[in-house]
């Protein structure tokens, strides 16, 4: 199965403009980029033939040429990373089998996340798409909830049944448990992580549907699947002992360069 990842990065985030360029500290002290700190987290998937960052802005792709990427530019139209990703699958023709949408703000992603999630793609062939999903640890959970009590929009959480099947994502905490109710481990929240593999068809799809309200008001793209009736796959992945967390907002760089220092 030809599988390729594609990282879709844009310059004007409502909550972060810049942010693919906004640079953090490494453990050595020096600074790197968002995007390509993504790029080289995206690059050390195994079984993986390509990988290309997607962004409609030259500041984006002059920056990522220069650390050596691939890129492929689309409209600055796109309302979103998948329907971006959907564009540059047509205007590079590539040939693919499943393809990935690796998120450019998540650069704490590790490899066996989305390994697993290949394989759970390669080995249930009735899917059209799938999400890997973990499970919050008390530091993790403590972010979420520190996040919306300061009114921010953190991460994603994501609610699934029977055979990981998706029955909503969500930028609040879901579901909700009462205050002293909250377990000390194996706490019932999932953290969504923003990864997506999708097969080819599954992404023509998507673009020839219109926005529905749900993703409209999330501000979820993968919410557009669930409103037409395409079954989207949870996979549950381990952290094996590493802090997962996206750069969402500001507040967060400090997050991510702390996790940066420790490792």
């Amino acid at each position: 199965m030809k599988t390729v990842v594609l990282i879709p990065a844009r310059y004007a985030s409502t909550r972060y403009p810049g942010k693919p360029l906004a640079t953090l500290r490494q453990k050595n002290g020096s600074e790197k980029s968002l995007i390509q700190m993504s790029y080289e987290a995206a690059s050390q998937i195994n079984g993986v033939s390509d990988v290309y960052v997607v962004t409609d802005d030259a500041r984006i792709r002059e920056a990522s040429e220069a650390f050596g990427a691939q890129v492929i530019m689309t409209s600055p139209e796109r309302e979103n990373g998948t329907a971006r990703v959907a564009e540059a699958v047509e205007v590079a023709q590539l040939d693919a089998d499943l393809i990935v949408n690796f998120q450019g703000d998540a650069p704490l992603t590790p490899p066996w996340f989305v390994e697993d999630l290949i394989a759970a793609m390669k080995a249930d062939k009735t899917a059209q798409m799938a999400t890997p999903v973990l499970q919050c640890d008390a530091q993790t959970y403590a972010m979420f909830k520190e996040d919306r009590a300061a009114g921010r929009v953190g991460g994603t959480t994501a609610v699934f049944g029977a055979e990981g099947r998706a029955i909503y994502f969500s930028k609040e905490v879901l579901p909700y448990i009462d205050a002293g109710k909250v377990p000390s481990e194996n706490i019932p929240v999932y953290h969504h992580v923003g990864v997506y593999a999708y097969r080819p068809e599954a992404l023509k799809a998507y673009i020839s549907w219109p926005e529905c309200q749900l993703e409209k008001l999330e501000g979820l793209e993968q919410l557009r699947f669930l409103y037409n009736g395409v079954a989207v796959k949870c996979v549950e992945v381990e952290a094996r002992g590493r802090l997962f967390w996206e750069l969402n907002n500001p507040e967060d760089v400090a997050r991510i360069e702390k996790v940066l220092a420790e490792q």
